[in-house]
């Protein structure tokens, strides 16, 4: 019999679970996917648990209940960003209850999801069920989505129908911007800081760059919109710029680090070559070398062409489905042909953030959804 949703939380919680690009603060998910994996055992589940190509210590969970074809999958994400444990009210791996919120890292986003999937699979017998429903639990959703990418390059049938547990407000998700990450550098030379004729300031060097793309995603702005989403234009972020090792030296090399987020339809390829463009004009005749290269490219989510699964879940959810700004592992379940749509107990608002939450509330009716859908597309009644 399955823990209660908190207490299974608590110990989801509990059990650390980071993916970081830097080395620092990556961890393994492994132990996350296991205790996972012990309660789905426990449900009649056939577990496998994967390794994902080339990321030590990182796996995936693939876990069926019931046999055949074109069945129901719900998927979510094992592991957390790295927190800043001082900035919370409690300890961020340690499960806190208040006034109907359950606070702990991961709480929205989303290990709060794996215990609404468990306990509304739990409501049917392998028997019961005419198509299979599968639990995938994946690696690194929060860093380099590899655990999807290495299900989309496996190219297994899972089923037809999907659903992503990530936040949302249990308010489906038809289609969200992608993300692109660019990193500029800019090279110059060093020399003391008493004479600048003895070198070349790479920081002045991107001085020059960020003007010049402050100019042209002004013009990205006006040319491509979608309003259907909450921000309809493409976005570009400035979000790291680092450089220079004492104020006496003349800075030899700067780098900027820049997030995208890329309306469906744009191509990453294209809008990197504009990118450099801007670069190399802005550089032009200057004494700087230069770098422009991708360091990241999540695809946008054009949403299910199944009208009549998407116009199901909207039904039950008593909504229609939305955009999102944010990005997900649904274009690497797409891949695998899988009409998807997103949809979670939680808010995005609070992801990321000291003392993210999810309610209690939200976790038993994203159950109570779950249910449905595992009603409605893997048995024969409605």
């Amino acid at each position: 019999m399955l823990p209660p949703q908190p207490e299974m939380l608590r110990r989801l919680v509990a059990t650390s679970s980071v993916s970081s690009p830097d080395a620092r603060f990556d961890q393994s998910n492994r132990d996350v996917v296991e205790l996972i994996a012990e309660w789905a055992a426990e449900l009649g589940f056939v577990v496998r648990i994967e390794a994902v190509p080339g990321v030590e210590g990182k796996v995936n969970l693939i876990a069926t209940l019931g046999e055949g074809v074109d069945g129901f999958v719900l998927s979510g994400h094992t592991d957390t960003v790295p927190y800043n444990a001082e900035r919370w009210t409690d300890d961020p791996l340690e499960l806190t209850e208040r006034d109907g919120k359950l606070y702990g890292l991961g709480t929205a986003d989303m290990k709060g999801f794996f215990a609404a999937a468990l306990h509304a699979s739990a409501r049917f017998e392998p028997g019961q069920l005419r198509r299979p429903v599968t639990l995938l639990g994946t690696a690194d959703e929060e860093s380099t989505m590899a655990g999807a990418r290495a299900l989309a390059e496996k190219g297994e049938n899972l089923g037809r129908y999907a659903i992503i547990g990530e936040p949302t407000n249990l308010a489906p998700i038809r289609r969200h911007k992608g993300v692109f990450y660019v990193r500029v550098t800019v090279g110059g030379k060093a020399g003391h800081a008493s004479n600048p004729a003895l070198g070349v300031n790479a920081i002045e060097g991107l001085q020059r760059v960020l003007v010049a793309l402050q100019a042209w995603r002004d013009g990205l702005e006006g040319r491509y919109r979608d309003d259907d989403f909450e921000v309809a234009a493409p976005t570009l972020n400035f979000g790291r710029v680092a450089g220079g090792d004492s104020p006496n030296r003349i800075c030899d090399e700067c780098t900027l680090d820049i997030d995208m987020r890329l309306l469906p339809g744009m191509v990453a390829d294209e809008v990197l070559v504009e990118l450099r463009d801007q670069v190399t004009t802005a550089l032009d005749g200057g004494p700087w070398s230069f770098d422009v290269r991708p360091t990241g490219n999540y695809a946008a989510f054009s949403g299910p062409a199944d009208a009549d699964f998407r116009s199901t879940v909207e039904t039950l959810c008593g909504c229609s489905a939305k955009t999102a700004l944010f990005g997900t592992e649904a274009p690497y379940l797409a891949q695998l042909g899988l009409e998807t749509l997103v949809l979670g107990a939680g808010d995005i608002r609070v992801a990321h953030q000291p003392d993210e939450y999810v309610t209690i509330a939200e976790i038993e009716r994203a159950t109570d959804l779950y249910a449905d859908l595992i009603r409605r597309y893997c048995t024969d009644t409605t």
